[in-house]
């Protein structure tokens, strides 16, 4: 019995009263970290993302371009419902590549011509 009451005795205080902060108060220094998570890394990026999308859309013949693989060319064309671009890297020397593998556009003082 002795053993039974001290267990009752070193749990603290009953009756619904907590002894350290509020769940609430547990729960903001994570919602807290959320909001600075979104705002120092997802929307940056969302808005990356959107202003790539923006320029792979506007693309035309005739733009000069980089692939993401780092090769310079004009584009001369389209194929598969636009999917394709079609990239004159040489004369005579024509490549294929796929819409999303364009990295940017880039202006005739950065390709050298």
């Amino acid at each position: 019995m002795n053993t039974f009451l001290s267990v009752f005795a070193m749990a603290g205080p009953s009756g619904g009263q907590q002894g350290g902060g509020s769940a609430m108060g547990m729960l903001l220094p994570i919602i807290l970290m959320f909001v600075i998570m979104y705002f120092l890394l997802f929307r940056p990026q969302a808005k990356k993302q959107k202003e790539m999308r923006k320029m792979l859309e506007s693309l035309q013949s005739g733009d000069q371009i980089m692939t993401i693989g780092g090769i310079f060319g004009t584009i001369v064309g389209f194929d598969k419902k636009d999917q394709i671009a079609i990239v004159k890297i040489a004369d005579n020397v024509k490549i294929r590549v796929t819409r999303s593998s364009i990295a940017r556009k880039v202006t005739s003082e950065e390709t050298g011509n």
